[in-house]
């Protein structure tokens, strides 16, 4: 493993991406940075991305009429994902960010077919984490069932590191749960207990949230699992590979203190309820955008 450490140090950058040639002006650097995801989990690696890079104006797109993806077909999963790309690209951003594993594993290079900005996915910067986490090579992925079953993780963590073992577990009813607001309920619990309990003595070190509403149930996720096991949030290395971008094209904002926009395509008032209740995220003017 100590090879892969090294080359966890890196951004994860990709170096044929092409980057400006003269420096960008103040406007295109003003430009906001688009962030999506089914519901409110992407809220979790907005909220790395903020803390980050404070500068830097935020789009947040909340798919709250569809949610959840993971249960979707992959045909519907990349029409959305495309909608949603399209409609952030008519707002100009700098930089699109799938804030979810689903859509990630399912649409990412579907989508930067579509965008002439930069695209980033969760899954990279996830499994990258997970390799420079875990001391034995044994990782547990948790994930929808439409992440799991596209086998993203296994497959990209296997191409870093031929010599990982991957386990993976489709834990369908956290997302549901999550958007019901019921992180703290015993029925949680006990679904956690039902899906991960039989996993304890599997011999991994390390488990990857592999959606990003799993942060929000973290410490449920980690009494259910038992010992103790490093739980790897792909929200902070997707933040770090979003700064490293930016860096890269000359688009980092000076601004000490960024805009938040929001937008959701339903229920606002309960996006915004449940923003503040489970993220302690006070979200102000929440608009609607139908498709």
């Amino acid at each position: 493993m100590s090879a892969y450490k090294n080359l966890c140090r890196r951004s994860g950058k990709d170096p044929k991406k092409s980057v400006p040639t003269k420096t960008p002006g103040l406007s295109e650097r003003n430009r906001p940075i688009g962030i999506f995801d089914s519901g409110l989990g992407g809220l979790t690696v907005f909220k790395a991305v903020r803390r980050l890079l404070p500068g830097e104006n935020i789009i947040y797109f909340g798919d709250t009429a569809r949610v959840p993806y993971g249960t979707k077909s992959k045909e519907a999963v990349i029409a959305f994902s495309k909608e949603i790309a399209e409609f952030l690209s008519e707002r100009g951003v700098k930089l699109l960010v799938i804030a979810c594993n689903t859509a990630s594993s399912l649409a990412l290079e579907e989508v930067r077919g579509i965008t002439r900005v930069p695209v980033i996915g969760v899954i990279e910067p996830g499994a990258r984490a997970a390799l420079g986490a875990t001391s034995n090579g044994r990782i547990l992925v948790t994930g929808t069932t439409a992440t799991i079953t596209s086998g993203a993780y296994r497959k990209l963590i296997k191409k870093l590191d031929p010599g990982a073992f991957i386990f993976e577990k489709a834990c369908p009813l956290f997302v549901p749960l999550v958007e019901e607001g019921w992180c703290g309920k015993k029925i949680t619990e006990l679904v956690a207990e039902e899906y991960l309990a039989p996993l304890r003595k599997s011999g991994f070190d390390t488990v990857i949230l592999g959606c990003t509403h799993y942060p929000l149930l973290k410490k449920m996720i980690a009494r259910a699992l038992g010992g103790r096991i490093k739980i790897v949030d792909s929200g902070p290395a997707t933040a770090s590979e979003v700064r490293a971008e930016l860096r890269a094209r000359g688009l980092l904002n000076p601004a000490r203190r960024g805009r938040e926009r929001y937008i959701a395509s339903d229920a606002p008032d309960k996006f915004k309820a449940l923003a503040l209740r489970l993220l302690n995220l006070r979200v102000e003017n929440v608009k609607v955008k139908r498709f």
